[in-house]
């Protein structure tokens, strides 16, 4: 690094002739400059800048919002632990090695909350330090006025005539009144304004940054106390707020279950409209709508209604509505007619159509285990094999059943999912390669099942029977034995997102006071005017005005020539003689107040 070489630091200038190399200065050969090498306390004194620095802070919030969208990318196990399962299923290869990266967990990785301690760190530490400088400099006088205006942005000069301490006088008045802080500095033959204002714009900035810091305090205490659970549930059932009553669910590390809030809701009913006008969208869903009957702790009863992104605010917790489907009502009795299980079976849409699939699992009744993989076809579109649905809506449903007999696998009390069947040791007695076709029901049908084991049915929900429904004929299979409204023949549920966040009030505040901070910060300017009146003789003067922004501004110039035009309009001649006539022309003494 080379210094000027009149610089304090240049090395001395060699004489060639004399050799001499001369006795100050520098520092090692060719004028180099030695750095000093930092220690351990300096190293860390550097890092603490570097992570302190505003520049680092921006820097980790870009990348924590940068960080979270693999969230929405892939399923997270706190909001979608089924999703988490199908997605290991569709993917066996990419699962187990995004789970080594914990992208099913970014919420709570290590990777992510690294990021979040840093961020929280970094804006602690420019804030605090910048907080304490703003206080400071709020309660410093403005600075004394520069001697030379000129350079100065806007600067403008403007003759007059008048007295120096009224010039300086209306001047501070002026300025004071348009919200500037001001101060009087005199010298001989002048007197000078300093003033400044847009502090505000500096105040915003510490609340913006501050209110980060409280966003991230009131989200770590909310995961920290809070809970989110989820809950499949059939039209008819009812979800009580207890634990046990969760299919999943995911506290905070300082939740207590103590805190639960009791109350009970009943899904009554899920309504799905699908457009049907617009040819170019026909089928699309436009309307989700589950209606529910939500009891308290005190028996107080009423009927709620949830929407997407409408969630339903009961007990403390918020109850959003992530998605739905069919859930066909399947018995199957002994070969005496004995009901063994009867159930209405959630099965998860694979298609826009609402194709769906589904498991059902008897382990106990009849001879063997028996377990069936179902498709439903909400709108059968094909007369033979291969089915698909070709509307989403209950025109025409059809239930295929695939049949197993064996070991379901749940005598030694491992925990299986309830949408998938371990066919390893089973047998296939229905369907794919067994003998026997796969059984197809409509509501109300009745099949046997193979080898005698009994029968199942699709219940008809529209019109429940306790009795076993006929068995399939060819004219039943053709005409249906439920009629031609399918449209409440089928059971829809509802899945639900349970969750309970103390903090959600203070991130709402802390969110509206960063929203404030920023607009203060970006639209406020901060600037500074200077006034300077000179005492020429003879009662005339010479007003200087000029003014400095931190920043851009481009009303700065305007500002200036604002302030000079009406401060200098009452010292002109004119305004002086008016002035000078008001104080010499006074009212005559009346008669009466001379007796």
């Amino acid at each position: 690094m080379r210094r000027p070489d009149d610089h304090i630091d240049a090395a001395a200038s060699v004489d060639p002739s004399s050799g001499d190399t001369g006795s100050g200065g520098g520092s090692g050969s060719g004028g180099e400059i030695t750095q000093p090498k930092l220690g351990f306390v300096g190293w860390l004194r550097w890092f603490w800048r570097q992570l302190t620095s505003m520049r680092t802070a921006l820097f980790l919030l870009l990348l924590l919002a940068v960080a979270a969208v693999p969230g929405s990318l892939v399923p997270q196990r706190s909001s979608d632990p089924n999703g988490v399962t199908q997605y290991f299923r569709d993917n066996p290869d990419l699962a187990p090695f995004l789970d080594k990266l914990q992208a099913f967990d970014v919420y709570t990785s290590a990777w992510f909350s690294s990021i979040y301690i840093l961020l929280f760190i970094s804006l602690i530490g420019c804030v605090i330090p910048r907080t304490k400088h703003h206080f400071d400099a709020l309660r410093a006088k403005p600075p004394r006025t520069p001697v030379r205006l000129g350079r100065l942005a806007g600067y403008t000069e403007r003759d007059g005539v008048g007295s120096l301490d009224d010039a300086a006088e209306a001047a501070r008045a002026q300025l004071r009144s348009a919200g500037y802080r001001v101060a009087v500095f005199e010298k001989p033959g002048e007197k000078s304004v300093s003033a400044e204002r847009g502090y505000l714009r500096e105040t915003g900035n510490l609340v913006f940054h501050s209110a980060l810091v409280g966003i991230l305090v009131t989200v770590g205490f909310g995961g920290g106390f809070g809970f989110a659970g989820q809950r499949v549930l059939v039209e008819g059932q009812t979800f009580v707020n207890t634990l046990g009553a969760f299919d999943s669910f995911n506290p905070g590390r300082f939740f207590d279950p103590d805190t639960l809030d009791p109350y009970s809701l009943t899904l009554t009913d899920m309504a799905v409209t699908y457009e049907q006008q617009n040819q170019k969208a026909f089928g699309q869903p436009i309307d989700y709508t589950a209606t529910v009957q939500v009891t308290e702790q005190d028996g107080a009863s009423s009927e709620q209604t949830i929407k997407v992104n409408e969630p339903l605010n009961t007990g403390g917790t918020n109850i959003y509505l992530l998605g739905n489907g069919y859930a066909p009502q399947i018995t199957v009795r002994d070969p005496d007619g004995t009901v063994v299980f009867t159930d209405a079976i959630p099965f998860l849409p694979q298609d826009a159509q609402l194709t769906s699939i589904g498991v059902v699992k008897i382990p106990d009744g009849l001879a063997e285990q028996l377990g069936m993989i179902g498709l439903f076809y909400p709108t059968q579109g094909a007369q033979q094999p291969p089915y698909f649905s070709s509307y989403p809506d209950l025109e025409y449903p059809v239930l295929t059943l695939q049949v197993f007999e064996g070991d379901l696998g749940i005598d030694a009390g491992t925990p299986t999912s309830v949408f998938t069947l371990d066919t390893d040791s089973m047998t296939e007695i229905a369907g794919g390669k067994a003998d026997a076709k796969a059984l197809e029901l409509m509501p109300g049908q009745t099949q046997e099942l193979p080898n005698g084991l009994g029968t199942v049915t699709f219940e008809d929900a529209a019109n429940p029977s306790g009795d076993a429904a006929p068995p399939v004929t060819e004219e039943s299979d053709a005409a249906g034995t439920a009629g031609t409204d399918y449209s409440k023949s089928v059971l829809r549920f509802a899945s639900l997102d349970i969750h309970h966040d103390p903090t959600q009030g203070w991130v709402l505040v802390f969110a509206l006071l960063v929203l404030a901070g920023l607009v203060t910060s970006l639209f406020i300017p901060r600037r500074r005017v200077w006034v300077k009146v000179h005492d020429v003789g003879g009662g005339a003067l010479r007003m200087e005005y000029a003014g400095l922004a931190r920043g851009d501004d481009p009303g700065l110039d305007a500002a200036v020539a604002a302030v000079a035009d009406r401060h200098s309009a009452g010292f002109t001649p004119d305004a002086a003689a008016v002035a000078e006539g008001d104080e010499a022309v006074a009212p005559p003494e009346s008669p009466d107040a001379r007796a």
